[in-house]
């Protein structure tokens, strides 16, 4: 047998594991990603086989271990303005109905991974008040949190790679927001990175102390997850927005059948929901 391979039963108890620890519910037949995700961990931890490792993480008191078990199932590819409707649907329609406020826009990201997410919206504000200066005289404060301490470092430091930079991101864009720090790295500019806040938070926790939020993104995170937990964590949103507040969804995402706490407004393109 490879070191590499996992009997159903390891497999089955992981399975488990992660549902419990962060809800995300893995397929029968997913065992080759736990392999891709893991494999890279068993040097670290001085283990001889995935099935070593996997038992070692079902072990309470393997802190460590376990952090970086679902620090790694956990990490999803992400790109600079995916979708691109949900970035112009914020500065043609949604920044516009807070003209009025007296206060900064709060935006959460619920699921920030590597920061492409929560500074996509920050340029997003820096664009829209080019456009219409004075609209959002006092800005937005936008939060990313995410369950995975590598990721938000990532985030923290704010410097990407070329090939990160060239997933999604236009070459204005570039010129515009990122400077050089070497090495084939750029940094996000200090107006960008200041706009945004970072924190750990996993989705299946209370968001209490998060406060209340105008607008909540939380894109192509749900397919991971049970129906019950989907309705949970949407449930959780509906109380973490203010009245008429916004909830933006993945692309192939969808509400039906998992709350009734929310309108469905038809955009062209995109869907985003309401709080009722």
């Amino acid at each position: 047998m490879n070191n590499k391979d996992l009997q159903q039963s390891d497999y089955d108890q992981f399975r488990s594991f992660l549902e419990q620890q962060c809800g995300i519910v893995l397929g029968e037949n997913k065992q080759y990603l736990v392999k891709s995700r893991l494999a890279p961990l068993m040097a670290r931890f001085n283990v001889e086989s995935l099935s070593q490792l996997v038992s070692k993480t079902l072990a309470p008191h393997e802190r460590q271990l376990r952090a970086a078990v679902v620090d790694a199932m956990t990490t999803n590819e992400t790109l600079w303005f995916r979708d691109q409707y949900p970035f112009e649907l914020l500065k043609n329609k949604l920044f516009p109905e807070f003209k009025d406020t007296r206060r900064p826009v709060k935006i959460w990201s619920a699921a920030s991974s590597s920061g492409q997410e929560p500074y996509s919206i920050a340029m997003s504000v820096a664009e829209f008040q080019a456009q219409q200066p004075g609209v959002l005289r006092m800005g937005a404060q936008i939060i990313g949190t995410d369950i995975s301490n590598t990721m938000l470092d990532m985030c923290k430091n704010a410097e990407y790679d070329a090939l990160a930079l060239a997933r999604g991101l236009s070459a204005e864009r570039r010129k515009k927001y990122f400077m050089d720090s070497g090495n084939g790295m750029a940094k996000v500019v200090d107006s960008v990175r200041k706009q945004v806040s970072f924190r750990h938070l996993n989705l299946l926790d209370s968001y209490a102390l998060m406060g209340k939020f105008d607008i909540i993104f939380c894109r192509n995170v749900l397919i991971y997850f049970s129906p019950e937990v989907k309705a949970k964590i949407i449930s959780q949103f509906a109380q973490a927005l203010n009245p008429k507040g916004y909830l933006f969804l993945g692309a192939s995402e969808s509400m039906t059948g998992l709350s009734n706490e929310f309108d469905m407004v038809r955009c062209n393109p995109g869907i985003i929901y309401q709080k009722k």
